[in-house]
């Protein structure tokens, strides 16, 4: 319950119908309810009803709903649902009533009871704006529940009180102060409002300390707060003028807001003066929005011609004048009330509306203007909307968090602030460049080029370790590259998900000057033939000649020290071609490629990998005939197969090149 609940005041159409006898406490309701003192007519409503014999069921009714109606422009909800029941079970004879409860559960969470009661008033008004959104809204609200938006939203309990806070409104180079208003109050007998039922707001601030860490809020002693209601401050540019909503109080008359401005002099608010943006003093103007550029002040106004309830409008700002109003237009405004405008951007607004589809009450809505002047309205969702009244959103300039107020989980209906934040969706690939016995090579470097203009060229760390930001649903290429090795290409395409990633991404670089075994190459038995599970390693070739075009390569197979010298060399010269053809199949041209069999002539040298898988064998151990005699069976085994392999060396690294 806060000020903008005192922006109700267009006076509720009267009964159609009199009674001949009506009491002199209805009276004093009725009076109540049209000054705008909603809280303590719906309190006389409820004497009277309870005072109201059953038998007369018209008069039961038509309290009922009156009272119904108060408790829903006050924000008790509940007490609302149950008026309008009342007033159907006494045969209030306007449809409006079932509008009514139906926008009372819908705003519970009551989805299915709400459609049905849309549905019901649609009966007699089967175009009706409002019940078809509101049907609309009921059918979407469990799906954006269900699936919320990546926002983090928390309760402000630095900020709130036992009473009600609303409005807020970030301002300062760093976005380091916060307004807002509030009805708490020191003064424990300081008179409530007949109108809401709370005290009457003024406008606090909360800054930062120099760790970025918000303060206690405390209450502007300046003369821009009153005994009346203050709330909504926008500030403009230079922070110099706050423009705010201003509610007098006039006892013989309703409540009219208005919009007024405040000027800063030596850190001091001075007293608020009246926006002259309309003559009279009738039409309502409130919830104030300065554009980031200070040309036009947005706000909600009842205006007549309008699209029905609250609509946003704007005027333009010529010093201390205004320019006429300019309604925004129809896909703004509905036949409910749109308020609390924000204006972020030159195409973008934010603002309130339970005449859009919404989850329930007031929702929060973002509008983004494209180039024809269209504006197109976006629900913002969960969790920064609920089945209960969001509204008045602020950011911190550019950045995707701010503040807004919600009386969600709030029995009373009391509004609170709370805080908003999109994460920060960090996508990262990392890894590290190693040579091919797994030995990081810290002078390498790390070229990514990506679709959305990434280029940038990274080197490793001393550890062979680097890391890259990346961003999500996006192709990239990768290419690691040192001083003395072969290239390594990587292609990349990131995720569309919203949500953190690391890509691990390791470079194992084949080095120029010495000979390099291609893992998992397989022939039959005592034949040249590949099989198949050499597939695999041998595109893997492939891959690696066509990220080095420039290099001319030799192919050598080499076989275990059984058989004879000239049987073993024609046997390795046969896989040896085996796998240049492969390669020439696969696209690389045959001038690159030399085939060459060793046989048995030239032993496996261990490496330091080698050494550390096999317990028996260390670094420089060179596996002749010899040497593997004096190995037991087992060990004889493994090294005769590590003598047999395919290596590839480099020979050249000009080809093509002159």
């Amino acid at each position: 319950m806060s000020i903008r609940f005192t922006y109700y005041i267009i006076g509720l159409v009267a009964a159609t119908f009199l009674f001949s006898c009506k009491s002199a406490k209805l009276s004093d309701a009725e009076e109540k309810q049209r000054i705008g003192e909603y809280f303590e007519a719906a309190a006389i409503y409820r004497k009277v009803y309870t005072k109201t014999p059953p038998k007369k069921r018209d008069l039961r009714g038509y309290i009922a709903f009156r009272m119904a109606e108060c408790n829903r422009l006050i924000n008790s909800t509940a007490k609302a649902t149950s008026a309008y029941m009342n007033a159907i079970r006494y045969d209030y004879p306007d449809s409006i009533v079932y509008l009514r409860l139906a926008q009372m559960q819908h705003k519970s969470g009551r989805y299915a009871e709400a459609i049905k009661n849309y549905d019901i008033y649609m009966e007699n008004d089967p175009s009706s704006f409002l019940a078809i959104n509101g049907i609309q809204g009921c059918e979407l609200a469990p799906g954006w529940k269900e699936n919320p938006t990546r926002y983090e939203v928390k309760r402000m309990d630095k900020f709130n009180s036992r009473r009600g806070e609303f409005g807020p409104m970030l301002t300062g180079e760093n976005y380091d102060q916060l307004y807002f208003a509030s009805s708490r109050s020191k003064d424990k007998d300081e008179k409530v409002s007949a109108i809401t039922g709370q005290n009457n707001n003024n406008l606090y601030l909360v800054k930062q300390n120099e760790k970025g860490e918000w303060l206690a809020p405390e209450e502007l002693e300046d003369e821009v707060n009153t005994e009346y209601d203050e709330g909504t401050p926008s500030f403009s540019p230079d922070g110099n003028t706050m423009y705010y909503s201003y509610c007098a109080q006039d006892p013989e008359g309703p409540r009219t807001a208005e919009i007024y401005i405040s000027s800063r002099s030596s850190a001091k608010w001075g007293k608020g003066t009246r926006a002259m943006i309309v003559k009279d003093s009738v039409t309502a103007l409130g919830h104030p929005s300065i554009s980031p550029d200070g040309k036009y002040l947005y706000f909600v106004s009842d205006a007549v011609g309008g699209f029905g309830g609250k609509d946003l409008f704007r005027a333009r700002v010529a010093g201390s004048d205004f320019g006429p109003m300019e309604n925004l237009g129809e896909d703004i405004n509905t036949p409910g009330d749109e308020m609390f405008p924000y204006v972020r951007d030159s195409v973008t607004l934010y603002f309130a509306s339970n005449g859009h589809p919404g989850m329930g009450g007031l929702d929060l809505f973002k509008a983004t203007q494209d180039s024809t002047g269209r504006w197109h309205v976006e629900n913002m969702g969960a969790p920064i909307n609920s089945m209960a009244d969001d509204f008045g959103i602020t950011f911190a300039g550019k950045a995707e968090r701010g503040f807004f107020s919600s009386n969600r989980n709030d029995a009373r209906g009391y509004d609170h602030l709370y805080s908003f934040e999109l994460p920060t969706i960090t996508i990262l690939i990392e890894g590290i460049v190693s040579d091919v016995d797994e030995y990081p090579i810290e002078d390498a470097t790390i070229r990514i080029v990506g679709r959305d203009g990434l280029n940038v060229k990274v080197p490793v760390k001393k550890d062979g370790t680097y890391q890259v930001e990346l961003e999500r649903d996006i192709r990239y290429v990768m290419m690691a590259s040192a001083r003395g090795y072969l290239n390594q290409n990587f292609e990349l395409k990131t995720g569309p998900e919203e949500k953190n990633e690391t890509y691990i991404v390791d470079f194992f670089l084949s080095p120029i000057s010495k000979p390099v075994v291609i893992e998992n190459i397989f022939y039959d038995f005592d034949k040249a033939t590949l099989r198949p599970e050499s597939k695999e390693a041998l595109d893997e070739m492939i891959k690696v000649l066509n990220d080095n075009p420039n290099v001319t390569i030799e192919l050598g197979a080499h076989t275990d020290r059984k058989g004879t010298d000239q049987y073993n060399e024609r046997l390795a010269q046969r896989r040896a071609q085996s796998v240049v053809d492969y390669l020439i199949a696969g696209g690389i041209a045959a001038d690159r490629l030399e085939a060459k069999g060793y046989g048995e002539s030239v032993p496996k040298t261990i490496n330091k990998k080698m050494a550390r898988e096999f317990d028996f064998l260390k670094e420089g151990d060179v596996l002749t005939e010899e040497f593997i005699l004096n190995l037991t069976p087992e060990q004889q085994e493994i090294a005769d197969q590590i003598n047999r392999r395919t290596e590839f060396k480099v020979l050249r690294t000009n080809y093509n090149l002159f």
